[in-house]
Protein backbone atom coordinates (compact mmCIF):
# COMPACT_ATOMS: atom_id res chain seq x y z
CA UNK A 1 0.00 0.00 0.00
CA UNK A 2 0.90 3.32 -1.09
CA UNK A 3 1.50 6.27 1.58
CA UNK A 4 -0.36 9.48 0.30
CA UNK A 5 1.59 11.73 2.89
CA UNK A 6 4.82 12.16 4.79
CA UNK A 7 5.19 12.95 8.51
CA UNK A 8 7.81 15.46 9.60
CA UNK A 9 9.88 12.45 11.53
CA UNK A 10 9.57 10.71 8.05
CA UNK A 11 10.78 13.95 6.08
CA UNK A 12 13.61 14.56 8.69
CA UNK A 13 14.84 10.86 8.27
CA UNK A 14 14.73 11.62 4.50
CA UNK A 15 16.66 14.49 5.10
CA UNK A 16 19.48 12.76 7.00
CA UNK A 17 19.62 9.84 4.94
CA UNK A 18 20.44 11.82 1.96
CA UNK A 19 22.88 14.18 4.24
CA UNK A 20 24.51 11.01 4.94
CA UNK A 21 24.71 9.55 1.15
CA UNK A 22 25.86 13.25 0.32
CA UNK A 23 28.50 13.24 2.59
CA UNK A 24 29.58 9.93 1.32
CA UNK A 25 29.96 11.55 -2.23
CA UNK A 26 32.09 14.24 -1.09
CA UNK A 27 34.31 12.06 0.72
CA UNK A 28 34.63 10.12 -2.17
CA UNK A 29 35.39 13.64 -4.46
CA UNK A 30 38.18 14.10 -1.99
CA UNK A 31 39.81 10.94 -2.18
CA UNK A 32 39.70 11.75 -5.82
CA UNK A 33 41.38 15.21 -5.80
CA UNK A 34 43.63 13.73 -3.48
CA UNK A 35 44.56 11.34 -5.57
CA UNK A 36 44.60 13.10 -8.69
CA UNK A 37 47.06 16.09 -7.06
CA UNK A 38 49.54 13.29 -6.07
CA UNK A 39 49.67 11.83 -9.31
CA UNK A 40 50.41 15.62 -11.08
CA UNK A 41 52.87 15.69 -8.57
CA UNK A 42 54.53 12.63 -9.59
CA UNK A 43 54.54 13.93 -13.44
CA UNK A 44 55.79 17.10 -12.93
CA UNK A 45 58.57 15.44 -10.84
CA UNK A 46 59.64 13.19 -13.91
CA UNK A 47 58.87 16.17 -16.43
CA UNK A 48 61.73 17.53 -14.42
CA UNK A 49 64.16 15.14 -14.88
CA UNK A 50 63.03 15.24 -18.59
CA UNK A 51 63.81 18.74 -18.80
CA UNK A 52 67.01 18.42 -17.11
CA UNK A 53 67.85 15.58 -19.52
CA UNK A 54 66.76 17.89 -22.33
CA UNK A 55 69.12 20.70 -21.07
CA UNK A 56 72.43 18.78 -21.11
CA UNK A 57 71.25 17.46 -25.01
CA UNK A 58 70.88 20.90 -25.79
CA UNK A 59 74.08 21.97 -24.53
CA UNK A 60 76.12 19.18 -26.03
CA UNK A 61 74.55 19.62 -29.55
CA UNK A 62 75.57 23.41 -29.57
CA UNK A 63 79.05 21.98 -28.75
CA UNK A 64 78.85 19.82 -31.25
CA UNK A 65 77.74 22.21 -34.03
CA UNK A 66 80.39 24.89 -33.12
CA UNK A 67 82.79 22.24 -33.27
CA UNK A 68 81.28 21.17 -36.71
CA UNK A 69 81.58 25.09 -37.70
CA UNK A 70 84.99 25.58 -36.68
CA UNK A 71 86.05 22.41 -38.54
CA UNK A 72 84.61 23.50 -41.78
CA UNK A 73 86.16 26.80 -41.65
CA UNK A 74 89.61 24.79 -41.02
CA UNK A 75 89.24 22.68 -43.77
CA UNK A 76 87.97 24.97 -45.75
CA UNK A 77 91.25 27.46 -45.36
CA UNK A 78 93.60 24.20 -45.64
CA UNK A 79 92.38 23.73 -49.10
CA UNK A 80 92.54 27.38 -50.08
CA UNK A 81 96.03 27.23 -48.77
CA UNK A 82 96.44 24.24 -50.80
CA UNK A 83 94.83 25.47 -54.05
CA UNK A 84 96.84 28.65 -53.50
CA UNK A 85 100.14 26.85 -53.72
CA UNK A 86 99.08 24.86 -57.00
CA UNK A 87 98.49 27.92 -58.61
CA UNK A 88 101.62 29.78 -57.40
CA UNK A 89 103.82 26.36 -58.50
CA UNK A 90 101.90 27.11 -62.14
Amino acid sequence: MVRESWSDGRLDEFERRMDERFDRVDERFDDGRRETKEGFKQVDGRLDKIDGRLDKIDGRLESMQKTLVIGVIAMSSAFMAGFAALVTQL
